[in-house]
Parts: C-alpha cells; structure tokens; sequence
C-alpha cells in the first residue's frame, strides 16, 4: 500500500488561502498556479475546498476545476456547498475526480448512501472537523469548526463508512495551521473504527510530523502550510508566476519558525528512507 500525500487548497473567490484553526484568513495567491507547482513536484491527488461555500449554499469553483484539470493529471477532489447529487455532477462535470461533503451529509446522512450508489463510493469523501471537548472526546463540526453539530467523531466516522463513503477527510480543527503536529490520538483512534482509508489533516509543521501521523495509522496526509510556503519561498525562480498575495512576509523569510517548509518531493524521499511506502520518482 502506498501513503499518498495530498496539497491541500483552501478557496475564497479566486484566491488560495490560508488561516490558523480554519479563521483569519490571508491570501497567498492563484490556486492553479500551486496546484500545477504540486502536480510536477510529485502530489498524489489535489483537494480543493471552497471555504465560503457553505455561507452562499453553492460551489463555486467550477472554472477553476476546469482550469486546473487540463494541466494536472491526478486525482482531484473539491469540497464546499455541494449539498444534492445534482451538485455532484456539476462538480465532477467540471472535472473533479472526488467530492468531499460535510453540512449537507450532517444534515441528510441518506445523502451519502445515495451519492455512493449513483457515483461510486470511490467518489464520496465524508470530511469530518473535529473539535475536542473538555471532557476529552471529540464532536463533529460544519462550517469550518464554527457549527457545533453534538455528534461524536468516532460514532459518525462508522456511520458513514457504513452508509457507503468511500473515504474520511479527518480534520483536527484545534491543530490546523498551528504547526504543532496532528492530534494523533484522533487520527489513530478514527483509523483503527472504519476501515475505509482516513486521510489526516491539521498541524503539519515539518516532515517529522508527517512520518508520526503515518505511524500511527493515517493512509494519507492533506497538507496545506508546509508546501504554500515552500513554494511561495520557490517563485522567485519560477518563470510567469503571477506574484500576488499578501506574501511580502513570506517572501522576506519570516515564515513562522513553527514551520519548517518542504517540497513533496524531498518529503517523499524521507518517508521511503523511514519505510513508509510513497510513489516516489
């Protein structure tokens, strides 16, 4: 079995960009321009997630999609206000190759049965956000952590994988953009419940973490901060890179010393060396 590491791009209009506990947003620049950049160092799949979908009730990254999918030949997987399975089929029309669903299968489980059987749990990815509580287990939330549902993780986790999803996006809301590692006691105990493939996400701060996620059992990684600032730290020896964004910080070298930024493909090499199986060129 190979690991498969994944760039991870959140959206909001036609920018890519990036916050800390899924807030605070700052734009760092095109997506499509990141996403190619991904494709030819060695990403295994792309997601895309449109993060004011949810508030406008639509997707909007059909151009996008559509943009991104003549230039890149891997997988790609969009999420964000897909809520019927005619948005479904807009979606993978466009050129996605996956779905991630979360509002609308939290409000209509049966959404998932049905989108499986249509389209193939192959193409249904359940993205579950994650928040601990103080007494220590963990509830699902929507809207980018902000909608707190009541419904523990590990309990909903079995549910959709036996309603007929495919995958689980597991995202860490405490630990995303935080740099401080994955809450591996999430992501173990999620992964040993189902046996559909759990892809890790939050807190990646430097290739160690990735390997520690890996160990302890995670069948992919979605990353966002580690590789934007490892390619935003590359544009000035990339030829017709548009430079916008608000990346003067980056670009001067103040990425946050939490971070210790990577390529895919040099991270690839470090998992093979500490055996765990990638597709490495």
């Amino acid at each position: 079995m190979f690991h498969r590491i994944i760039p991870k791009l959140d959206i909001k209009g036609p920018n890519l960009v990036k916050g800390i506990h899924l807030e605070g947003l700052r734009v760092l620049g095109k997506p499509e321009q990141f996403a190619k950049f991904y494709y030819e160092n060695g990403a295994d799949e792309i997601i895309y997630n449109d993060i004011v979908a949810s508030l406008y009730e639509r997707n909007s990254l059909h151009d996008l999609i559509q943009k991104t999918a003549k230039n890149i030949f891997i997988p790609i997987t969009v999420g964000g206000g897909i809520r019927t399975v005619d948005d479904i089929k807009e979606v993978l029309r466009a050129g996605a190759d996956k779905v991630s669903l979360n509002t609308a299968v939290i409000k209509d489980p049966s959404l998932i049965s049905e989108a499986a059987n249509f389209f193939g749990s192959s193409t249904i990815v359940i993205t579950i956000e994650a928040i601990k509580q103080s007494d220590g287990k963990y509830i699902a939330h929507t809207d980018c952590g902000r909608e707190y549902t009541g419904i523990e993780v590990l309990k909903w986790a079995k549910q959709v994988e036996e309603l007929g999803a495919g995958e689980i996006l597991l995202t860490s809301v405490d630990k995303e953009g935080t740099g401080e590692n994955f809450d591996l006691e999430l992501v173990k105990s999620v992964s040993e419940s189902v046996k559909i493939p759990v892809i890790a996400h939050g807190g990646a701060g430097k290739k160690e973490h990735i390997l520690d996620v890996f160990n302890n059992s995670a069948d992919a990684v979605a990353v966002c901060s580690l590789f934007h600032y490892d390619f935003i730290k590359s544009i000035k020896e990339l030829n017709g890179y548009e430079k916008e964004g608000n990346i003067e910080f980056l670009k001067k070298g103040k990425i946050p010393s939490r971070f210790s930024a990577c390529n895919i493909s040099s991270l690839k090499e470090y998992l093979n060396e500490k055996k765990i199986n990638t597709r490495f060129n």
